[in-house]
């Protein structure tokens, strides 16, 4: 049940992203041949609107093939007026951002539901306390409930950890305490710690862990627009402050996950609750788009890439030049695919 879950996830971002190239495409004039789901030998194809549309074999992604557009073969281009490459070089950059912007709506949307749903946080409340630091020293004790510092009301830890992290002097906090509230001043201190990519790092804190208590925040439909938009904006950060980790060799070559990875995160929580599903499909639609965008020629991003370079200088790339640098970025794409199962394989035998 849970690979089934998997393919119909990795489907839906799939068909919502050529989707996006395809409405802009036919928005612009240009025919669209083939919509495929999947790669490889084609299992199903229903012609409409003069479009074919296909469920191919290999469920690892999909394509649109526009009319005048072959990667491979530039020199086999239309001068129709519903062609690809008689566009301008701006209405093909729109064509081509089309896909990864509506895996971010899609994102968007989802976290909407997932706002209006209820979502969950870990609560302000302190587990535990280390030994003389400011929160010791000032009296602060576990299961203290933190409910406002310098007047802010505290809804969730992450409010609590922003606050101190970015504060600058001494600090007010307000807690609930046996159904009393009492109200403590202390001056955090810089300390050892680490980021979510184990960096080594200082900052703000004054010596308290959370308690293991989740609560849940539901949202209304117009507050749900607003987490959604920083969840979407919080995740693009992460993904994209990853892949910059991972190249400048911060996050080792072994973390890189592949399809098994995948399959696996979707199932366990596809097993865990639906609003966890929901939060999994959203994040591969952001990962999704980001990916996209990067400036390797077999991808959106590279295509944006040549176009960019033709909308700049009028001249476009040389014919040999794009088919080398595309057959190279599908050679890239390739090995990172394999390299991930290759490390998804090691973690399922040294498990």
């Amino acid at each position: 049940m849970g690979f089934i879950t998997f393919l119909l996830v990795l489907t839906v971002l799939v068909f919502v992203h050529e989707f996006g190239h395809f409405i802009v495409a036919r928005a612009l004039g240009v025919k669209v041949n083939t919509f495929s789901i999947g790669m490889g030998k084609k299992l199903i194809s229903k012609e409409y609107k003069g479009t074919v549309w296909t469920l191919s074999l290999l469920p690892i992604g999909g394509y649109v093939q526009m009319k005048g557009q072959d990667d491979l073969d530039p020199s086999s281009t239309s001068g129709d007026f519903d062609s690809y490459n008689t566009k301008t070089p701006f209405q093909k950059i729109l064509i081509l951002l089309a896909g990864p912007s509506f895996n971010f709506l899609l994102a968007f949307f989802i976290y909407i539901a997932i706002g209006m749903m209820g979502t969950k946080y870990i609560s302000p409340t302190i587990g535990s306390i280390v030994e003389d630091s400011p929160a010791q020293k000032i009296g602060l004790l576990a299961n203290d409930k933190v409910v406002k510092i310098d007047n802010q009301t505290i809804t969730t830890w992450d409010d609590l950890s922003d606050i101190i992290k970015d504060s600058k002097g001494s600090l007010h906090f307000e807690v609930e305490r046996d159904g009393k509230l009492k109200t403590f001043i202390l001056e955090p201190e810089m300390s050892d710690s680490q980021n979510i990519f184990k960096e080594k790092i200082r900052k703000r804190m004054i010596g308290i862990s959370p308690a293991p208590i989740l609560i849940t925040i539901q949202y209304g439909f117009i507050e749900s627009i607003s987490f959604a938009y920083d969840s979407v904006y919080e995740a693009s950060k992460m993904i994209y402050l990853g892949i910059k980790k991972m190249i400048e060799g911060i996050i080792p070559a072994t973390e890189i996950g592949g399809v098994i990875s995948i399959e696996k995160v979707v199932s366990d929580a596809s097993q865990t609750s639906f609003l966890a599903l929901l939060t999994i499909a959203a994040l591969l639609s952001v990962n999704l788009g980001i990916i996209n965008l990067l400036p390797i020629p077999a991808l959106d991003g590279g295509h944006i890439m040549f176009n960019s370079y033709e909308l700049i200088t009028k001249r476009k790339t040389n014919p040999q030049v794009f088919i080398t640098l595309t057959i190279a970025g599908w050679v890239i794409l390739a090995s990172l695919m394999a390299f991930g199962i290759y490390n998804d394989i090691n973690r399922i035998i040294a498990q």
